[in-house]
């Protein structure tokens, strides 16, 4: 039984994928963020269509 605790206790492997979940955790914690920043009428599309708007301008304006 000695020989067993020893054995779980050098075990690495739950380790890494607790390092892992904690990762994914951030990068939804991220993405939700993202979203809620980025979203609704002024958010991303808005940024956009005014990219466009200002690259079109300058394409036809020549400035």
């Amino acid at each position: 039984m000695l020989r067993f605790v020893r054995f779980l206790s050098r075990d690495e492997r739950g380790v890494s994928a607790l390092e892992y979940s904690v990762l994914a955790g951030i990068v939804v914690v991220a993405v939700a963020a993202a979203g809620a920043i980025f979203g609704g009428a002024s958010g991303l599309p808005a940024l956009f269509n005014n990219m466009i708007t200002h690259v079109t301008s300058v394409q036809t304006n020549g400035h």
